[in-house]
């Protein structure tokens, strides 16, 4: 990773946050205590940043500065707003189509899935903001530079953010092994968002019940799955395709 990428130190984290710099993740020192420390810490609850309490030995083999106790990650792109998001598409006489990764963690994974979805015309992608892969230089690269491009929503709270598509009109169709129906089948031309799970949980019991459709894709051979970013792309593909549809 660039080094430029980090912020080392209390205050300097801070500072940036108080400036509206975008933290993709702050590594905090277990134990780590004081004055400095809880102000940090207060605005890190309050704005809901991602942390992870870690010990000094991992701080220290990511830099050797003084850090303080904290190391933090900055964004490598902007993050948007779900409720901004769906108005505006259905403003631009669009139909929706939202993407939702559940626990994919792999980061070349998510730039694949995020080029693909560009490629598709997706209206935003959707990762929550703990359990997933950082959006970091590797994802960039993989996206040949599409997650600059594609509106990325951090979800603090899945569950609640689907329930404001539902709320909005979409319809939530997911991904998995476990439905009878084939994708093909399926009414894609729709408001909707998808959700993908990571290859190996699949998608989150939670999430299922709130979807409105469930659908497969067909598989002939031995191997149970397709990879991730290519269950994506054929399931995206096919949205695309009915909505080219004269």
């Amino acid at each position: 990773m660039k080094k430029e990428t980090y912020i080392y130190g209390i205050r300097p984290t801070i500072e940036a946050i108080k400036a509206g710099k975008e933290l993709e993740k702050i590594f905090l020192q277990n134990g780590l205590r004081g004055e400095g420390f809880h102000d940090l810490f207060n605005l890190i609850r309050e704005l809901e940043i991602p942390y992870q309490f870690v010990p000094v030995e991992k701080l220290n083999r990511l830099s050797r500065q003084n850090h303080q106790g904290v190391i933090s990650y900055v964004s490598e792109i902007t993050y948007q707003l779900i409720e901004d998001l769906v108005p505006f598409v259905f403003e631009q006489g669009r139909i929706p189509l939202f993407l939702i990764l559940d626990r994919v963690t792999d980061v070349r994974n998510v730039g694949s899935i995020a080029r693909t979805a560009e490629c598709a015309g997706v209206d935003g992608l959707i990762i929550p903001a703990r359990g997933s892969a950082q959006i970091n230089s590797d994802a960039i690269k993989t996206s040949a530079g599409a997650l600059y491009k594609l509106p990325v929503v951090r979800a603090q709270n899945v569950k609640e953010t689907i329930q404001f598509l539902k709320n909005s009109g979409l319809t939530i169709v997911a991904a998995t092994e476990k439905s009878d129906k084939d994708y093909s089948a399926a009414d894609l031309n729709k408001p909707m968002a998808l959700i993908m799970g990571s290859e190996g949980e699949g998608i989150s019991e939670e999430y299922l019940k709130l979807t409105d459709e469930v659908v497969r894709i067909p598989l002939l051979g031995e191997i149970e799955s397709l990879n991730v970013s290519v269950a994506t792309g054929v399931i995206l593909f096919e949205a695309l395709r009915q909505r080219n549809l004269k």
